[in-house]
This record gives C-alpha cells, structure tokens and sequence, in this order.
C-alpha cells in the first residue's frame, strides 16, 4: 500500500465517520443482523474509487471494526469478527479496481458489495448454520438471508454512487 498523506487520512476519516452515521438510518433490520441503510456504504465505496484498492481496503476494514465495536454484537467469536465485520466491510475496497469509467465504478461498486456478501454467506454457513430451518440447506439459508439485506443495500448504492459519480469524477485522483 501506498503511503497514506494527510489528506487521505483526513478524508478517510470523513468517509468513516459518514458512512457510520448513514448505518444508523435502516430502513430493515434482520432479525440476527444485517439491515438496509440510507447508503452506508457509499462513503467507502466513493473513498475506494478516489484512491485505489488498497487504501480502501484499509479504510473499509477500519470501518467493519468500528461497525463491530459500535453495533450490537451478536458474536464475539473470532471468525464472526473477521468474516461478518473486518472482512466483510473490508472487501468494499475492491470498489477501487475499476475506477477508471462509469460502467468500471459501477461494476466495482457490485464487486465490493458482492465480496461482502460472500464473506457474509461463509459466517452463515460456518458459524450460524443452526439458525437454518429444519431441514434447509446452511448454504440456501445464508444465501437467502443475506441477499435479503445486501440486494437493496445493493440498489440503493448503485443508485447513488451512479447519481454521484459526474460531481465525484472531478475530484478523483485518477
């Protein structure tokens, strides 16, 4: 990773604290986590297309921590922290990849979210699959509830950082 100036940090910070902020209007809430916010997850994705993927996976998975340390806490387990927090959120960064078109940021907009769905999916199987109906699939079911939140959470980020993106690209580094 590229040496992080002060104005990434400061604007790391910004996006941090904002994308926490939009976390805290949910339009849904599961009932074991994951819920459909006012965008959250722009602020990092937009943090990720301006300075690159390595940047925003280091700002992303500093803003899973915090989603940990601030938010309610259905595990404590180690693999919970990584897969549903850290991991999870961190993998928004990927956003960074193709940054270089409208059609790339929103394509690595979905590859973000869909890396954080993924790292969802795999908790759901590995620590949360005796929440599963009897008789269903761990995978079935974690899918099912995951995409439950994430599709929208999907929509409503492409939506945005789509209407975004004209005013956005005159301030990127790219």
């Amino acid at each position: 990773m590229k040496k992080m100036s002060t104005k990434m940090l400061v604007e790391a910070g910004v996006m941090i604290g904002l994308a926490q902020i939009l976390s805290y209007i949910k339009v849904y809430e599961g009932p074991f986590g994951g819920s459909v916010t006012a965008g959250s997850m722009v602020p990092i994705i937009l943090y990720a297309i301006r300075w690159g993927v390595s940047p925003g996976l280091f700002v992303a998975s500093v803003y899973g921590l915090l989603q940990f340390i601030l938010g309610p806490k259905y595990s404590y387990h180690v693999l919970s922290i990584i897969l549903d927090y850290v991991g999870a959120f961190g993998l928004l960064g990927l956003a960074g990849l193709f940054r270089n078109s409208f059609k790339g940021v929103l394509l690595g907009t979905c590859l973000g979210i869909f890396g954080r769905f993924v790292s969802h999916v795999l908790s759901g199987v590995i620590l949360w699959a005796s929440y599963a109906p009897d008789g269903m699939n761990p995978w079935i079911y974690s899918i099912l509830y995951n995409s439950g939140y994430l599709l929208p959470e999907l929509l409503i980020s492409l939506c945005v950082v789509g209407v975004l993106y004209k005013s956005f690209r005159i301030l990127a580094v790219v």
